[in-house]
C-alpha cells in the first residue's frame, strides 16, 4: 500500500455526528470506535465534561444507518462501574453472533486505568450484560483505549499504556500488541509503537485505527509535550522489519485548524461499496470537541 493509496480523514469534508455536550474546553464528544454490521455502522463513544463536572461520564452506543445520523442503542454510566471517568470504548459483534462492549475505566483517586468487557446477545442489552475485567493494569501501568480486530478466530488488540512509575508523568503513552482466542483472556507480546525524540509525537503514541493488516498500516495519535494532553494530532505508522510499528514521516500529522488543534481517536470502517468512512474527535473554535465523520475519496 503506497502513500497515495492510503485513505485519510479529511476535515474539510467532515460532518458532525455528535456535537460536544456543551461549549468550551473539556466538553468533548468522541473517543469513538466503529464497526460495520450487516451494512450498518455501529459506533461507541464517550461523553466528557470538564474536570469540575465529572470528566468522562457515559459511554453511548449508536447505529448510523446513513453513516452520519445516530440512532440510540444503549448507554452505560461510569457510576455503574465505580469509575472516575470513561475513555475510549469498543463495540463489536462477536463471531458467535453476540455483542461485546469494552470500556476504558479510570480508578478513582489515581492515574490508573483498567479495561472491562460487557457481553450480551443484543446490543441494547449490553448495559446489563456479563461483566469481565479483561486487562486490570497494575501499579506500574494503566491500560486504556483499545483497538480490537477479529480475523479467522484470532483476536488482536493494540492498547494504550500509561507508565505510572514516575509521579507527574503519567500522561506518557505507548502502544502494546496483544492476542486472544476469545477476546477476554489476552497475551501481551510487547510494545510495538513508542515515542521517539524531537518530533510532534515524542510524548506519546497511541494506535487508534487499523487501516490494513497486509501490510499492517495504522493511524495513531500523539503529542510533543505534557501540556498537549487531550489535544493530540493524528499520524500514520507501518510495520517494520523487526515486527514493530514506525511512524511514516512522509505523511504530515493531521490536526484541527481550530482552538487546541486536536484531531484524535480516529476510527475507520471500510464500507461495502469501497470507500472508507472515518470518525474522529475534532476541536472546534470554542475549545469543545465534536465527533465528526468524513468519507475517503
Amino acid at each position: 500500500m503506497d502513500v497515495a493509496s492510503i485513505p485519510l480523514p479529511a476535515l474539510d469534508r467532515a460532518e458532525v455526528v455528535v456535537p460536544a455536550p456543551g461549549p468550551g474546553p473539556g466538553n468533548w464528544a468522541g473517543a469513538a470506535s466503529a464497526t460495520l454490521v450487516d451494512g450498518e455502522v455501529y459506533l461507541a463513544y464517550r461523553v466528557r465534561r470538564p474536570l469540575s463536572e465529572g470528566r468522562g461520564v457515559a459511554t453511548q452506543v449508536v447505529r448510523l444507518p446513513d453513516g452520519v445520523t445516530p440512532v440510540p442503542v444503549c448507554e452505560v454510566s461510569r457510576d455503574d462501574f465505580g469509575a472516575e471517568s470513561f475513555e475510549r470504548p469498543v463495540v463489536l459483534r462477536r463471531p458467535d453472533g453476540g455483542w461485546r462492549l469494552y470500556l476504558s475505566c479510570a480508578t478513582p483517586g489515581s492515574k490508573h486505568w483498567w479495561i472491562e468487557a460487557l457481553d450480551a446477545d443484543r446490543p441494547e442489552d449490553l448495559p446489563r450484560g456479563r461483566r469481565t475485567v479483561v486487562l486490570p493494569g497494575d501499579d506500574r501501568v494503566g491500560v486504556k483505549d483499545p483497538v480490537i480486530t477479529v480475523r479467522d478466530g484470532l483476536w488482536e488488540m493494540w492498547v494504550c499504556e500509561h507508565p505510572l512509575t514516575e509521579p507527574g508523568h503519567e500522561d506518557r503513552m505507548s502502544t502494546a500488541y496483544l492476542t486472544s482466542d476469545d477476546g477476554l483472556s489476552w497475551h501481551r507480546h510487547g510494545t510495538v509503537l513508542q515515542p521517539g525524540a524531537g518530533d510532534w509525537d515524542q510524548r506519546g503514541t497511541r494506535v487508534t485505527a487499523v487501516l490494513s493488516h497486509d501490510p499492517l498500516t495504522v493511524l495513531y495519535d500523539g503529542r510533543a509535550t505534557a501540556e498537549e494532553n487531550w489535544h493530540e494530532r493524528t499520524g500514520l505508522a507501518r510495520l517494520d522489519a523487526d515486527g514493530g510499528l514506525h511512524p511514516d514521516r512522509s505523511v504530515p500529522a493531521i490536526g484541527s485548524p481550530h482552538s487546541d488543534g486536536a484531531l484524535r481517536y480516529v476510527t475507520a470502517v471500510l464500507l461495502e461499496d469501497g470507500p472508507t468512512r472515518f470518525y474522529a474527535e475534532a476541536a472546534r473554535p470554542d475549545g469543545g470537541h465534536d465527533l465528526v465523520t468524513s468519507l475517503s475519496r
